[in-house]
């Protein structure tokens, strides 16, 4: 069963310096039908003005995931790390027993966009990390790479939860597949360029949630030179 969340029906939040899409409850947006799924409880798409940004503020017992995908923004937090991610990038932050960090657009003249990416952790009150990893168009061009997993295999950052997230970019037609072993699920996030879903068809900032499915069937839908970008989050 495919169960797709328009992007038009996200919560939304603008703030002047932050334009802000939810794809499940978050802050002052709730919907009961999407307060997450399975471990995934946070995929907001954040655009930040130029040289704005979120203050430092605190997070505890969350793997916390950014991916940007157009411009800059430089991290700091309270372990000493400090980094400008730009697109190709993936962060990890496990947040554990309690990190402050802040995340700011270091440009003065464009905007950054990135997606936020909240898990819950297998367990409370890990110890704080930091990890960060960049992977080129080439590699995702007509894959599923591996970019955050348990086990940190192919160079992914590794997340403390049972959790795969693969990103690909597909040109128009081309298709990959993603097998779910039994009694998996998966979240697909449509991140730029429209793409078919085992035939149905998720427009950039749709999502979808997946369930009692072996097979998922991935198919760029863009026109012919142009790609589409997909992450998949293979969940249990």
């Amino acid at each position: 069963m495919i169960t797709r969340r328009p992007a038009r029906e996200r919560g939304h939040t603008n703030l002047g310096w932050l334009d802000s899409w939810h794809t499940f409850s978050f802050g002052h947006y709730h919907d009961s039908r999407f307060v997450g799924f399975r471990v995934l409880r946070v995929i907001n798409e954040d655009r930040v003005e130029p040289a704005a940004g979120f203050g430092t503020h605190p997070h505890s017992d969350m793997e916390i995931l950014s991916y940007v995908l157009d411009g800059a923004l430089e991290h700091k937090d309270s372990m000493g790390d400090g980094s400008v991610i730009r697109p190709g990038d993936v962060q990890r932050m496990t947040a554990g027993t309690g990190v402050r960090h802040s995340e700011r657009n270091p440009s003065r003249t464009e905007r950054a966009h990135f997606l936020q990416i909240w898990i819950l952790p297998q367990q409370r009150g890990l110890t704080p990390a930091y990890e960060q990893r960049t992977f080129g168009a080439a590699q995702k061009r007509g894959v599923l790479l591996p970019v955050a997993t348990a086990d940190g295999r192919a160079n992914s950052v590794r997340v403390q939860q049972d959790v795969s997230v693969f990103a690909s970019l597909l040109g128009s037609d081309v298709e990959v597949v993603c097998e779910l072993a039994p009694g998996r699920f998966a979240w697909l996030q449509a991140v730029s360029g429209p793409v078919a879903l085992n035939g149905e068809r998720l427009e950039p900032g749709d999502g979808a949630a997946v369930e009692a499915e072996a097979r998922l069937r991935l198919r760029g839908l863009g026109e012919p030179g142009a790609e589409s970008e997909v992450l998949i989050f293979d969940l249990p």
